[in-house]
């Protein structure tokens, strides 16, 4: 790639990841309400988060997500209002409490996480093997280039 061309292939990846955040916060709200009508995209992040590594304390999904306990508290309190976590007494600190995916919320992660990779794969069908494999890896590789690095 020409030195002339580069400046104008940056600008590209910025505009078609711009695409992307937004497509990523519609859909995120979609599967939010699938999941529960008064579910917030914000509280479904966390709850899918919390499905794949099980249950923590509050403190540890702050850290994870770089928000404020006040904030992560009070969307913990959201989410056992609607009955998609439940804390129990933290075995390893009894005055500390673990928030874990209700067994309903986990069945309905499920149904959504099959209807998305479903609807993704026929979206994608007419992507070869190679193809899907190789914008995986590149989108991996971007991923690390970029992790920790951008103050913008």
């Amino acid at each position: 790639m020409s030195d002339t061309a580069r400046p104008e292939t940056l600008r590209e990846l910025e505009s078609e990841v711009g695409v992307l955040i937004r497509r990523i916060r519609r859909v995120i709200g979609e599967r939010a309400r699938a999941v529960h009508a008064d579910l917030q995209p914000a509280s479904y992040l966390m709850l899918t988060y919390l499905d794949e590594h099980g249950p923590m304390r509050s403190s540890a999904i702050a850290e994870t997500f770089d928000v404020d306990k006040g904030a992560i508290s009070r969307q913990v309190q959201h989410l056992v209002d609607l009955g998609l976590v439940d804390r129990t007494p933290d075995p390893g600190d009894g005055r500390a409490s673990l928030v874990s995916v209700s067994d309903d919320a986990g069945r309905r992660l499920g149904d959504v996480l099959a209807h998305r990779r479903k609807r993704l794969d026929e979206r994608l069908g007419d992507w070869s093997d190679a193809e899907l494999t190789g914008f995986v890896d590149a989108l991996g590789r971007y991923n690390k280039a970029l992790d920790d690095r951008l103050s913008d």
